[in-house]
């Protein structure tokens, strides 16, 4: 029988790259996304079902939610979606701290509080995509790396208290990655092969910590191009 998966951000970058290779995996998907006008090709896959919402209307996500999971069940968690803003930190505006806060920390948060019961009754897995920036200094992104810290301690707790009900909880950790993440930033990914990273790369990552050995745990994953080169966008 095929196992089912909840995946945030799904209509773009990172997010997409996971569904299309959860569906090569045979997951059935439940990909939550804002636009999808730019993932047509997810909806081939007849196992991939589209859940348009805004992941900060919590009344209208703990709905869906619900609606999603109620008779079914639940094997497989992503928390990808994610908003990033960058400068020096008194340039930030307060209405776009709070953005990352909530789509970076609140919703992988909110999700896992509903789902939790489901996924020790599978046994299942969560995947949180948090980035390098939560393990260091992050001048120009103080705030973003903050709410990544934050996820990336949360992945820590939830596994050490969910890990004796069979749950995994894995914290994926790319460095910069050629999506739309940095359309708020006056930098981006090289365009240099070997100093970026593509989505494919993470959802590849994905598929590794998915694939292996049930007996173990991989908790903490890095993904990090050969090179470290970013860009002034021009």
């Amino acid at each position: 029988m095929a196992k089912t998966s909840i995946v945030t951000g799904a209509s773009s970058g990172i997010g997409k790259a996971i569904c299309q290779v959860l569906g090569d995996m045979d997951y059935e998907i439940y990909g939550i996304g804002r636009d999808f006008s730019e993932a047509e090709e997810l909806a081939s896959n007849p196992s991939f079902h589209k859940v348009e919402l805004d992941l900060l209307n919590t009344s209208e996500l703990e709905n869906k939610i619900r609606e999603i999971s109620k008779g079914k069940n639940i094997d497989l968690l992503v928390n990808c979606a994610g908003v990033g803003y960058y400068g020096l930190h008194e340039e930030i505006k307060a209405k776009d701290i709070s953005a990352m806060v909530r789509t970076n920390l609140e919703v992988p948060l909110v999700l896992t509080n509903l789902l939790l019961r489901k996924l020790k009754e599978t046994h299942g897995t969560i995947l949180n995509i948090a980035s390098v920036t939560a393990t260091q200094s992050n001048p120009h992104g103080a705030a973003y790396g903050a709410t990544k810290a934050g996820l990336m301690s949360f992945s820590k707790s939830l596994y050490d208290e969910a890990r004796k009900y069979g749950v995994k909880v894995t914290t994926i950790l790319p460095d910069m990655t050629a999506t739309n993440l940095y359309r708020n930033a006056d930098f981006e990914a090289s365009k240099e092969e070997s100093a970026r990273l593509v989505p494919e790369d993470i959802a590849q990552a994905v598929r590794f910590i998915l694939s292996a050995d049930p007996h173990m745990t991989i908790t903490e994953f890095t993904v990090r191009p050969q090179l470290h080169r970013i860009e002034k966008k021009s």
